[in-house]
């Protein structure tokens, strides 16, 4: 996937823009780095295929700031965002600003490469995300304690905050969590993230877990 693609690397940390650099190059990337969301953003439009890999948690202008002016601007850019662990809230809401994939540091160079190609692949003509039907048909499975589980998922909650929620103990939310992964076919969360942002921007999801809720099943359910 690299020949003319060129991955915009933002990041303010310069040993980890440094050591990023040489890996996707050694995988035969095209890499320009940038030192703040700003100096990125001073660059656009860009030209060529692209890739932007950026980090969460930046001063002035953070990854999510980012990628929401990336949308008010139209530029279909597939972004990879890196995040500090147990970040996952942060990571949601950057999922849901529209990016491809979120990767936990440390970065796994092999999770990265996949990552990329990944994002890329979906932005092709034909490369659909997922099939919306047949996202939806998954969904269909779920049970009505995994929709407000998946809703929990979806806002960011930690296990233990579902649970609250919903008068369970944090292991039966565990158990439910398993369930919905492997009804959706979904690996990780990043996965599930982009089966809902392809139901209409994790619309359809969360309004069905809200119209479950409306008949007392999130707030009241034991």
């Amino acid at each position: 996937m690299a020949n003319d693609l060129t991955i915009h690397l933002v990041d303010d940390e310069e040993s980890l823009r440094r050591s990023l650099t040489f890996l996707l190059a050694s995988a035969g990337f095209a890499v320009r780095t940038h030192s703040s969301a700003q100096a990125f953003l001073e660059l656009l439009p860009l030209s060529g295929r692209s890739c932007l890999v950026t980090d969460l948690r930046m001063p002035d202008v953070d990854g999510i700031e980012l990628l929401q002016r990336l949308r008010r601007f139209r530029l279909n850019v597939p972004v990879i965002v890196i995040t500090g662990q147990g970040d996952i809230a942060a990571a949601v809401r950057a999922m849901k600003a529209g990016a491809s994939e979120f990767l936990e540091k440390p970065v796994g160079d092999e999770a990265l490469i996949a990552a990329i190609n990944a994002a890329v692949g979906q932005r092709r003509p034909g490369g659909a995300i997922a099939d919306s039907e047949s996202v939806a048909a998954r969904l269909r499975q779920l049970t009505e304690r995994e929709h407000q589980v998946l809703t929990g998922v979806l806002d960011g909650l930690q296990n233990k905050m579902i649970a609250y929620h919903l008068g369970i103990s944090a292991r039966t939310v565990e158990v439910h969590r398993a369930n919905v992964m492997a009804k959706m076919g979904a690996r990780n969360l990043a996965e599930l993230m982009r089966m809902a942002i392809t139901l209409d921007t994790a619309a359809q999801p969360v309004e069905t877990a809200k119209a479950l809720s409306d008949h007392g099943a999130w707030t009241h359910a034991r």
